[in-house]
């Protein structure tokens, strides 16, 4: 069931768009009921559909204020029912225009960290397989070339770390055309100057460049290729967290990434009709294993895809989501790590999750 919504939601991400999913829930009690219908709507889709969709002007604030925070809200619509909106945002691409000395320990590290990895460059000898074995694309182009293969996004993050000035100066006329999350460019602040004053000559705009990370990485004295590699994806780790912009005075300190995990989706998106039930965390409060988002797939023999924080928590959320597959409908489960609790059971988190469970 909503196997087809899921599908459509799945391949709006893989279009590298934010997307929100709209879960429609028509409640029995506070912590029950059934699911009636699931609806998602890419960014751009929010503003040009809802009036047709007879959504209601504080639904629509709200969805972007989901859309802002990355954390799942629920929603009163009228009467009993509820709609819960969870944020969706593709799995963060690392494109890194350059294969040299500092691009083969930040690809690995890129890669540590959740990215899905490209490589750029136009020498065979640095971009190949056997150096960069992380990486789902490595391009062997020339650099002007390469962005038909690359397809960028808004959802991208864009490291230029090529071997000469020509080439990066190449790389980041391409990229401003983009719009990405992150363009971050390596070099002295002269020459990096000189670069943004010959683009301003040309009518690109002092806002455009000042979106430019340089020169790129956190200040840490990186002096190898490996610490400077750690400056840079932890600045792209910020960007990444935090939704900010290098030396703008506006930090939205609130945002994190939404969580996702493609082997449950994958899975839902099956047309299968084995029964299963889905847990997703609506909202945590404390310490906690795992934040709002993260989802988990519940056979009825206990078999389980994805993880919400394992141990006793999960193990109480099986048992629960085992019912829900022979009734059907949905349970908003509440568990607590506090206290206690958590000292009975030998937990080291101290929080409280809100998990709803759906049958699929």
């Amino acid at each position: 069931m909503f196997n087809s919504n899921y599908k459509d939601l799945l391949d709006k991400l893989n279009s590298g768009e934010e997307t929100v999913l709209l879960t429609y829930m028509k409640s029995i009690n506070e912590k029950s009921g059934s699911i009636t219908n699931k609806v998602s709507l890419t960014k751009d889709d929010i503003d040009t559909k809802f009036s047709s969709l007879g959504k209601k002007k504080d639904l629509h604030e709200r969805v972007y204020q989901v859309l802002d925070s990355g954390s799942p809200q629920l929603f009163n619509n009228q009467g009993d029912e509820m709609i819960l909106i969870e944020p969706f945002f593709p799995k963060p691409r690392l494109i890194i225009f350059g294969g040299g000395h500092i691009a083969k320990p930040l690809s690995e590290f890129g890669d540590k960290v959740g990215f899905t990895i490209a490589i750029i460059d136009d020498r065979p000898f640095f971009a190949n397989s056997n150096r960069f074995p992380e990486a789902s694309q490595v391009i062997c182009e020339d650099f002007e070339n390469s962005f038909n293969l690359l397809q960028p996004n808004k959802t991208d993050f864009m490291v230029i770390v090529t071997r000469g000035h020509r080439h990066d100066e190449t790389c980041l006329r391409k990229t401003l055309n983009y719009n990405p999350a992150y363009i971050g460019m390596i070099g002295s602040k002269r020459r990096v100057q000189d670069l943004k004053n010959k683009l301003i000559q040309e009518g690109y705009s002092t806002e455009e460049l000042n979106r430019v990370n340089t020169p790129i990485g956190l200040d840490i004295g990186a002096i190898t290729p490996e610490e400077i590699a750690i400056s840079i994806i932890a600045e792209v780790i910020s960007f990444r967290r935090r939704n900010r912009n290098k030396g703008s005075s506006k930090t939205n300190k609130g945002f994190n990434w939404p969580e996702f995990d493609l082997e449950v989706m994958q899975e839902i998106v099956k047309e299968k009709e084995d029964p299963k039930a889905l847990a997703t965390i609506i909202s945590t409060k404390g310490s906690v294993p795992r934040k709002a988002g993260a989802k988990m797939i519940v056979y009825p023999d206990g078999r389980t895809i994805g993880s919400i924080g394992g141990g006793c928590s999960e193990a109480a959320v099986i048992t629960v989501a085992r019912d829900v597959i022979l009734n059907k409908g949905y349970i908003i489960q509440h568990v607590d790590m506090t206290g206690d609790i958590a000292e009975e059971e030998g937990m080291v988190c101290g929080g409280t999750m809100e998990v709803l469970i759906e049958s699929l």
